[in-house]
């Protein structure tokens, strides 16, 4: 019965459904995390009686047709990169952006990564890292004896030394924006990875043309909606209940097909 194994992939596709929202809740305090949402597809058709052909020899054509499809499939599983709420921290390395943009990152491997969790530290030698230690692009350098560190929207970053009245111009951040944000390959550890279908990395100063401003001592909160997530959880609940009564009822009709007698 065709009914068994459409009602299965039906059962699937919810179990990824509800996977994904799973991750979007487990998230929901990681900063700069962009919520996921899974997209569906149906799957191909059985033509009994194809739409169109002549049903008789005077030309008359059969309106619709018997079409009788075979379930469903994970078609995608879209990231939603929506700007999340900026959250004061007051820890002066911290940094938010404010719109588009991302913050580059020098990978272990030697490949550039690319974040929006703009929580950020100083290792032994002053250079400003990630939580995991790797070095943030372009290479800043604080010194030991620096009283105050400010941060600019255009991602000026300067530090007061003791003795001097002017602040001292260290280096200048810039971020990379994409054509295609939602197509960059997500690796963990509140990362990614250019990939074909993102586009190749364009790098601006913050605040020119299209370029997300920083904001010094925020961070950006995961876009994840508590609601919205709930909703969508009880929604894939109930429709993997209808799928798994579809396969009883498929069942039934089994065993009551197979007590006929001749």
């Amino acid at each position: 019965m065709r009914a068994l194994r459409t009602a299965a992939s039906g059962m699937s596709a919810q179990q990824t459904n509800v996977e994904v929202i799973s991750n979007n809740i487990a998230n929901m305090n990681t900063i700069g995390f962009k919520r996921q949402r899974a997209e569906f597809q149906d799957l191909l058709y059985q033509n009994v009686e194809r739409m169109g052909a002549q049903s008789s020899d005077t030309g008359t054509i059969v309106p619709t047709g018997i079409q009788i499809g075979s379930g469903v499939k994970a078609g995608a599983i879209y990231r939603i990169t929506e700007q999340g709420t900026p959250t004061l921290t007051g820890n002066k390395l911290d940094m938010a952006i404010d719109g588009r943009g991302f913050f580059q990152v020098l990978m272990p491997s030697g490949e550039t990564g690319y974040t929006r969790a703009g929580n950020f530290s100083k290792n032994d030698q002053g250079q400003l890292v990630t939580k995991d230690g790797y070095l943030v692009q372009p290479a800043i350098t604080i010194p030991q004896n620096a009283t105050d560190i400010s941060i600019s929207a255009s991602g000026q970053v300067q530090v007061v030394q003791p003795g001097t009245t002017a602040p001292v111009l260290l280096g200048q951040l810039q971020l990379a924006t994409f054509f295609n944000e939602a197509g960059l390959e997500a690796i963990g550890g509140n990362m990614y990875l250019e990939s074909g279908a993102s586009g190749a990395a364009v790098i601006g100063t913050p605040g020119v043309e299209g370029v997300g401003k920083i904001m010094q001592s925020y961070t950006e909160a995961s876009n994840v909606d508590a609601v919205t997530e709930i909703t969508s959880l009880i929604v894939a609940q109930r429709a993997y209940e209808m799928n798994s009564k579809v396969i009883t009822t498929s069942d039934q009709m089994l065993a009551a097909a197979s007590q006929l007698k001749g």
